[in-house]
């Protein structure tokens, strides 16, 4: 594993200028999962130092090699999702997560399933399983960029498979309270896990781990939903609020300003 990507890290390129993030929609119309998942890439990115451009696009979904989003679009190579986008990076010489040991690696694996077990799947099922959210705010964000009757057929289409999915991985029969529940629970392994320091492996320096969770947790803290009760859950831990805005005011705020 190691002489292969020191292989490619040998054949490091330049990071390109015209690198580039394909979400779906603008940060008003896109969905709390979408727009969780693109914002932990571009937490990312910006934390390892390699700028993209991030273009909407109402089919990005498509134009994905696995169906997922965010992807982006580096020289003449596509790669979707943050595992993989990680991998990639890493190849080209840059790793967040370089300094941590197999222990801490293999916790850190850890967490982020935990985060995307958790709290991806619950904004999955709020957004689709709850038939007010779905109603009010899901499919008519989903559908927005095609024409009735199509949009529609999307809509309904997507909300069936993600139920079907739910009811795979035994999520279909919870009902909201249940899930609120598992959100809070995530959120305190991940608070108990942070503690004081400003990161979860250290005091300096992120790893993949905080941009994933930073994706989630500030998306779910800024998008309007039905009700404000996921947020509440993030809410009640203090240190993963402070957390949230550190990270914010370190890669997302314009110094120059």
């Amino acid at each position: 594993d190691n002489l292969l990507s020191e292989g490619f890290a040998s054949s490091t390129f330049p990071w390109p200028e015209s690198a580039t993030l394909y979400q779906p929609l603008k940060e008003d119309q896109i969905l709390l999962s979408d727009c969780a998942s693109s914002l932990a890439v571009q937490t990312y990115l910006r934390m390892c130092g390699l700028p993209v451009q991030v273009v909407c696009r109402a089919n990005a979904e498509y134009m994905s090699p696995s169906g997922k989003i965010p992807f982006i679009h580096v020289g003449n190579q596509v790669v979707s999702e943050l595992g993989p986008i990680v991998q990639f990076t890493k190849a080209k010489g840059n790793s967040l997560s370089e300094g941590l040991d197999d222990v801490q690696r293999a916790e850190m694996k850890a967490y982020m399933e935990l985060v995307n077990n958790m709290l991806l799947t619950a904004e999955l099922y709020i957004q689709w399983c709850d038939d007010p959210t779905a109603a009010e705010i899901t499919r008519p964000r989903y559908s927005s960029p095609y024409s009735w009757p199509l949009s529609n057929i999307l809509a309904y289409q997507k909300q069936w498979e993600v139920r079907r999915k739910m009811n795979a991985i035994g999520w279909g029969g919870k009902t909201l309270e249940q899930v609120y529940e598992d959100v809070s629970q995530c959120c305190q392994a991940l608070s108990q896990r942070l503690g004081t320091q400003a990161y979860f492996f250290n005091n300096s320096m992120p790893t993949e781990l905080d941009a994933l969770v930073f994706g989630h947790l500030f998306t779910i803290l800024t998008t309007r939903l039905t009700s404000t009760e996921l947020a509440e859950r993030i809410k009640s831990y203090s240190n993963l609020l402070s957390f949230c805005r550190r990270i914010e005011q370190t890669y997302f705020e314009d110094k120059s300003s």
